[in-house]
């Protein structure tokens, strides 16, 4: 297991009531949406915003991180993405423990926001865990492994799917896919189209997305 590095913003740790997790995109890092905790942080009193780095550097050189190699993009196979998402699945799910542990929350006051690979990772452990998280945001993103979700499922946290339809990064037809897949196996799911919007967090996305943390989270 790695242990990952992190930022942090908002209420101050043992003080906050709620807990909202970015997972950043392939080649970013954490910071890269820790900014969004500017944005969501006043209309989101008691929240604390966590951010953390994938734990490796990306295969296709250059200074961002990876959950996992993509073959496409870096020539790496199609096993040593499985085992990439594998392993950062472990890795996430004892980052969010220990972050929560800090907090003094318990996983119904957490909320993952996850961008592009970050929204794949996202849409990936959530259903794995075994204690609901109050939701998951999914952005640019698309369902990993999908015909395996009905089985490994344990829990079955609200999502919301939300894509622009001029992404020329990740088709905005995982979009559906995602969605009836989700659906398909009894996932209560909402899902935004930013209209116009390339492989990005549209201001109508965002405004989307905070209104559902909030129904989550009952702030």
């Amino acid at each position: 297991m790695r242990e990952l590095q992190f930022g942090r913003k908002g209420a101050a740790q043992g003080e906050a009531t709620a807990l909202v997790v970015f997972l950043h995109g392939y080649g970013a890092d954490g910071a890269d949406l820790l900014g969004l905790a500017d944005v969501l942080g006043p209309h989101l009193p008691g929240g604390a915003f966590v951010a953390p780095d994938a734990p490796e550097r990306c295969a296709g050189g250059g200074f961002g991180w990876q959950w996992f190699p993509i073959p496409l993009f870096d020539g790496s196979t199609e096993a040593m993405a499985a085992a990439g998402i594998e392993a950062s699945t472990v890795d996430l799910n004892a980052f969010l423990d220990a972050r929560l542990a800090e907090e003094g929350l318990t996983p119904d006051r957490l909320v993952l926001v996850g961008f592009s690979q970050g929204a794949m990772m996202s849409l990936h452990i959530a259903p794995r865990r075994d204690i609901a998280v109050a939701g998951v945001v999914a952005i640019s993103g698309r369902l990993l492994q999908p015909e395996m979700l009905a089985a490994e499922a344990r829990v079955k946290p609200p999502i919301l799917i939300m894509h622009g339809d001029q992404d020329p990064v990740v088709p905005f037809a995982e979009l559906a896919s995602a969605g009836d897949a989700l659906v398909a196996a009894g996932f209560q799911v909402f899902g935004h189209v930013m209209k116009g919007t390339g492989h990005g967090i549209a201001p109508d996305g965002l405004g989307v997305a905070l209104q559902f943390i909030k129904g989550r989270l009952a702030i």
